[in-house]
């Protein structure tokens, strides 16, 4: 059952984390944090989320602070750096903060740079991780299918892991499949899984090689196990730009599935310049321990009052969509 709205706002917190690099548009990361009897959880869906999508955020939160979650199969998660659409000299200073992570998921596709930004930045990240190292590109859908197609030629040089979501549409992933497979680099789905109706039409179109995952979105560890299974594709588990919180309940799906083939998104507290705890990777891993928040960081951390003012509304307007 829903516990009562009162309930959850007794322990809300909520936070403001400055980012060492903007990444997704974002400078700093807010967030609502709330105390179950099973421990804390994280709301925070993009402040520009209309409810009923930030509904399902709720949902998962409730889930993971009120319910006993699936048991876990390992006990540590391999994770991957991940580099924002900076510019290639930078690249080095960004990677050091990953401690340990053999693979870097690289930004590509921003809105207002160029095809020769990303090759730079790719070629970067493959000089500084060497020939061992992994790269995968996430494109967030920025890409028609003539660019993705052209763009996924580019940086093949760079022995590229994968391509998240290059394109936006379903049938677009389809067919930029069909046209790189001799390139031998899979495709993966990202927001065609969680902001879609159906996440299994991408399996169904046979569009994706693999398909990411993340807990908040998607409704929480349950739901995200089962479109896993229903899917039949390998899976990584990815955060949303999570606190400390949020990327403990990601952990704990990473760690409840039953095969994990690829190192998980789950290692972006290192984009973070201050958190409500460390959930920093260390020697390429992140715990999947649950996190508990730090008492003087949720203070040093509390965001202005008007800003908790609009999280605790936005709380009161999604929970009335919940079911009871």
């Amino acid at each position: 059952m829903t516990p009562p709205l009162a309930e959850i706002a007794a322990t809300a917190r909520v936070v403001a984390l400055p980012m060492n690099t903007r990444f997704r548009g974002v400078d700093v990361r807010e967030a609502l944090l709330f105390e179950g009897p099973q421990g804390w959880a994280e709301f925070s869906p993009f402040v520009e989320y209309e409810d009923a999508e930030a509904t399902t955020w709720l949902h998962a939160a409730i889930d993971f602070a009120w319910n006993v979650q699936p048991a876990a199969v390992r006990d540590r998660v391999p994770v991957n750096a991940t580099v924002p659409a900076v510019e290639a000299a930078r690249v080095a200073e960004v990677l050091a903060r990953f401690g340990g992570c053999r693979t870097a998921k690289v930004k590509v596709a921003e809105r207002g740079q160029t095809l020769s930004d990303d090759i730079a930045r790719v070629r970067a990240v493959r000089e500084a991780m060497g020939a061992d190292g992994r790269i995968r590109i996430d494109a967030n859908g920025g890409w028609n299918l003539d660019e993705a197609e052209t763009a996924i030629h580019a940086l093949a040089e760079f022995d590229l892991e994968y391509a998240e979501q290059p394109c936006t549409a379903v049938e677009e992933l389809a067919e930029l499949r069909y046209r790189v497979k001799h390139k031998g680099i899979p495709i993966a789905a990202d927001e065609s899984i969680r902001k879609a109706a159906d996440p299994l039409a991408v399996a169904q179109a046979k569009a994706a090689d693999l398909i990411v995952v993340k807990a908040q979105p998607l409704g929480g560890i349950r739901r995200a196990l089962s479109i896993v299974a229903d899917a039949g594709l390998p899976a990584v588990v990815s955060s949303a730009l999570d606190t400390a919180i949020g990327l403990s309940q990601g952990a704990a799906l990473a760690a409840s599935l039953p095969e994990l083939d690829y190192d998980c998104g789950l290692g972006t507290a290192s984009l973070f310049a201050d958190d409500v705890a460390d959930a920093r990777p260390m020697g390429g891993a992140v715990s999947a321990a649950r996190v508990i928040p730090d008492a003087a960081a949720l203070t040093r951390l509390e965001a202005p009052t008007e800003r908790r003012e609009w999280w605790l509304a936005r709380l009161e307007r999604c929970h009335a969509l919940l079911p009871d």
